[in-house]
Order: structure tokens, then sequence, then C-alpha cells
């Protein structure tokens, strides 16, 4: 007989061989696929995530697997009648016989931390996850749908952009999925975006680059164009980690890079503060670094206004993320503007502040070396800004209170961050605050350093710790210009009256906030307790004038100050110490 006898059992052993092992496009070993498919379809060995099926997605996302599938609109198939090597028509149905699934899109109601959501997951095995009409069309249906459901809505990306085979109408999904995005923000619907390996073209320029909050999955490739393209057109040299993930956070594009275990986990977090879920107040239980003690600085006691200002800077003085971690629970850091990069002088997020869930910003100086140039000393690059600007609208759109932290020396001056636009972000971040509809509650926490502050300062209610200082320059470069030397920097602090004291005087603060003996710098339990009280109480009474009327009564309160001020002198400097 020719061809031998085929052996049945070798056929079935070799099918389950494969099926026991899998080779890694990584590092190139096989891995057992049992360990594979236990660490969520990750390589054990180099930790290449690997791409998941709709149906993987979902287990891993929802609470269980009572989840249900949404069914998707169809439409025709090759509209073009396209033909490259095989046609169309071929490709679509290979796709559908290797994966189980009409087109690259699938959508399903669940719950995720308890929370009914809509997933919509892209398929990567299906022809790339490229999209077609019907993947708009599904897009499209599933945003609809969850808008009806007013549902959260979380897009799950992979794909390698728009599908070649049905060229301009492929490339009208990008609009088409656009207008859907913004009926979910109008809605004001919890837009969360999973940006996975890989996500690029089409996909990338339009929906998968308009959520609330965009979460990466770590090693992640995400752009517009592909790497090898642009090395091919251009030549250009890239770095070795272009268009990842992390290179994304530094650029600014993304929030949160997360490995894939911990997707679910954070997910929840965002969704349990953007819904408004209740919580508990956190109890407030601090354990102080040990700080080495401060030099007494020789300048201590020539004035009491510059003992504020000393006091203010007090490098054991707890900083914005010190008050972070002491007060709010459920707290989820978001990284960049979305135009260039993440600036960690500008802290950012969202929280429960003290059982309210809120949005918070605030300048972060760092504490040691390393950190204060990470951080910069608290002096944000015009994109920190505009992290603080989109922090604005996300309260908005949510009706969630913001909560400012600012303690800066002023913002960072320096050629770069002009080239970048710094005045402008300055300015436009003032004007949003300004005209933002929601609770807004400032509060300076150590240096209030002329624009820099107020940026971020122009709240409903605008509170300052007692041994806390504002001011439009530093009073030692306030006495370099004036008395034309810095020795007389503590005459520039009398004169420039900006203690705490002073600020409420010239009707600038609602509020002081008490510091416990010795300042904050002594007792980060006492003075984060009365921080996170007084905050709480004024988002309660704003909580109960309507949203619309809070911009006409923060500008009426900004218009109204300094009106009716009585103008104070600082007493002249004797004729001798003049220079």
């Amino acid at each position: 007989m020719s061809g031998g006898i085929k052996n049945h059992n070798r056929d079935r052993y070799e099918r389950v061989r494969k099926l026991m092992w899998i080779k890694c496009e990584a590092c190139g070993r096989l891995v057992y696929y049992k360990d594979y498919k236990n660490n969520n379809y990750v390589c054990p060995r180099c930790g290449r995530a690997f791409i998941m099926t709709p149906k993987q997605r979902f287990d891993l996302l929802f609470d269980d697997v009572s989840y249900q599938k949404f069914e998707l609109p169809k439409n025709t198939d090759d509209p073009l009648n396209f033909m490259d090597r095989i046609s169309y028509q071929d490709r679509l149905a290979e796709a559908r016989a290797d994966t189980g699934t009409n087109d690259a899109i699938s959508t399903a109601d669940g719950k995720v931390g308890g929370i009914n959501t809509t997933v919509c997951v892209m398929n990567g095995d299906f022809m790339m996850g490229s999209m077609g009409r019907a993947a708009g069309d599904a897009i499209v249906a599933s945003i609809e749908h969850a808008i009806e459901l007013k549902n959260p809505f979380v897009m799950v990306t992979c794909s390698g952009g728009a599908r070649m085979q049905e060229n301009i109408l492929a490339l009208m999904q990008m609009a088409r999925t656009t207008v859907a995005v913004n009926r979910l923000h109008e809605n004001k619907i919890p837009y969360i975006v999973i940006l996975t390996d890989p996500t690029f073209g089409g996909v990338s320029a339009s929906f998968a680059m308009l959520g609330d909050v965009h979460i990466a999955e770590a090693g992640a490739r995400v752009g517009f164009a592909g790497r090898r393209v642009i090395e091919q057109n251009i030549h250009e040299k890239l770095p070795s980690n272009f268009q990842t993930a992390d290179y994304l956070y530094d650029h600014g594009m993304v929030d949160i890079v997360v490995p894939r275990v911990e997707l679910k986990e954070t997910l929840e977090r965002v969704l349990r503060v953007l819904t408004k879920q209740p919580c508990d107040a956190k109890v407030i239980d601090i354990k102080m670094p040990k700080f080495d003690a401060p030099k007494k600085s020789r300048d201590m006691g020539k004035t009491p206004e510059y003992d504020r200002v000393l006091m203010a800077r007090n490098e054991n003085r707890p900083h914005f993320l010190d008050y972070v971690n002491g007060i709010v629970d459920n707290w989820t850091y978001l990284a960049g503007d979305r135009c260039f990069g993440e600036d960690a002088a500008m802290g950012s997020g969202i929280g429960c502040w003290y059982g309210i869930p809120a949005v918070i910003i605030g300048q972060e100086k760092g504490r040691t070396i390393e950190t204060r140039q990470q951080h910069r000393f608290g002096m944000p690059n015009p994109e920190g800004y505009r992290k603080a600007q989109r922090m604005m609208k996300l309260a908005e759109k949510f009706d969630l209170p913001l909560i400012s932290l600012f303690d800066t020396a002023g913002a960072f001056a320096g050629g770069a961050a002009e080239e970048r636009g710094q005045s402008q972000a300055v300015a436009a971040t003032i004007a949003m605050g300004l005209k933002m509809r929601a609770p807004y509650v400032a509060v300076n926490v150590g240096e209030g350093g002329s624009g820099g502050a107020i940026a971020i300062g122009t709240g409903d209610r605008v509170m300052m710790l007692e041994n806390a200082i504002y001011s439009v320059i530093a009073p030692e470069s306030c006495a370099s210009i004036l008395w034309k030397d810095n020795k007389f920097k503590a005459d520039a602090a009398t004169a420039l009256k900006l203690t705490a004291r002073d600020m409420a005087s010239l009707n600038v603060i609602d509020k002081i906030i008490s510091e416990p003996s010795g300042g904050a710098q002594a007792d980060w339990q006492t003075t984060m307790e009365m921080v996170a009280k007084s905050v709480a109480d004024a988002i309660s009474e704003l909580q109960e004038i309507p949203v619309d009327e809070l911009p006409s009564l923060r500008a009426k309160k900004f218009l109204s100050m300094t009106r009716d001020v009585e103008i104070y002198q600082p007493d002249r400097v004797p004729e001798e110490k003049q220079v």
C-alpha cells in the first residue's frame, strides 16, 4: 500500500505535544503550556506578554465567568472586492476559522470589582486586530450599548492599525469611533483604555488615545508608525526602548504601566473612584521617617517673618506624596500631559480623601538627593501644569472635587521650559481652575512661590498651614533686586508680608490650619489629621452648592480680592543699611 499505514496514536501524540509546549517568540525557549497559562499567558522565563484571546481577557478582567457577551452588528464582506496574493474573502474565512469570531472585536458586560462594566476587546489573532467596517461598527455599537446601560466602558486594544483591504472605508473608522468616544465623554461615562501589545496606526491615532485613563500593559508596544517603517523611511536611529510602554509613560502618553497580573486590581481601583463608590475615611496612622536634625540656620531669629520662611522650607516637612500616603485610600497615580512628558514635580491622581472620592494634585519636592533631582525640587515644567489641567477636566467630567496641595518655590525657570511654553501652561492652568465646574479646595502646605503656586491655587476655598508662606518672589531675590544685597532678605520677608496671618488679613486665604508645636515637620500625624478634616469639611460645604454656580462664585471671590485692602507700607530701611 502506498503511503504506508497511518499511525493514529502517533498523530494524537503530536497534537497533545503541541498543546503541552509553546515556543516564546521573545526568548525562543519552550515553555510548558500549563505554566504559561497559570502565568496569565506571560512567558515565565523572559516576561514577554503574549496576545490573549477575547475570552482570556474577559476571564482576566471580570469578577467571574457570569459575564454576558453582547451581540455585535454584522455587515457585508469585501466591499472593494480586494485581491492581493489571495482574496480578502479567503483571508476573512481563514481568520474566522482560526479564531471562531466574526471579526476583530468582542464585547461583554459583567462586574469588575462589583461595578457593572462593559469591556470591549480587540483580538490580535484576527488579521492582526486590524480595524475595518465590521470592527468600527462593533466599537460604535458597544459604546452606545454602554451609554444606554450607563456602564463604564473599558477598551482593550491590540491592533496593527486600519485594515488595508478596505482602504478608505477602514480609514473612516477613525472618525466614526471618535464620534462614539465623544458621546461617552458627553454622557460622563468613564472610558478606560488598556493598551496591549501591539497597538499601532489608525487605532492608536483614534479611540485608543482618547481615554480618561490610559493603562499600558508592561512590555506593550504602542505607536503610530512602526519602528521598522520609521527607520527605513527616514533612516533615524531609534532608542532601544522606543514605543514601549515605559517609553510612552516617560513621554506623557499613558497614566500607568502595570504587569498583566495587576491589571484587574488597577482597573478596579480606578473604577471605584470614577464611579464614586462609597468608602470609609482612612484611619490616619503615620510613622514618621527618622530624620537627621537639620542644621540650625544662622538666619533664624532675624525677623519672625523670615523664621516662617525657614520653617516653610524645612526639609522634614511632609510633602505631597506624604499627605497622599497618610490620608488617601484607593490611590492611583496618574501620569503625563498626553503631549510631551511626565513631570514628577507635579503629582496627580485619584483616590478617596478621608472617605471622599477626589482628584488630587500638588507639587512634590522629593526628600533624598536622588528624589529631589527627579522631582526638580517641586518646580514643574510646562508638562506638569498641562497635566494639572488634564486632572481639572477629569474632576469636572465626573463631578469629583479637586484637591490641590501646593508647595513650590515657583515654576521651573529654564530654557527648555520656555521653549515648551511655560507662561502659556501656567496661564492656561489658572484659567482652567477658575472656570472648572467642580468643587476646588487648595491648601498651601509649604512654599507658595509666584505663578507656579497660584496656577493650582485658585480654589473655591484656599487654606494655608500656619508656617507656610505665599509670595510673588523669594525674599532673597527681592532683597537682591530692591536692596541690592540679599543679606537684607529678612527685612524683605517682613516687607513682603508673606505669612499665613498676613494672607488672612489681606483676604487672600479663607482659613489658617494650625500646626503642632514645633511645626508640621515635628508631628506629621497631627498635621495630617488637621489637613484631612479641614479639606473634607470644605468639600462637604461646597458639594451643597450646584456645580454650575461654582465658577461664577469663584470668579467673584478672586475679582473682589485686593479691591478694598489697606495698602501696607513696609518700614523704610535705615540709611546706613542701604548700600
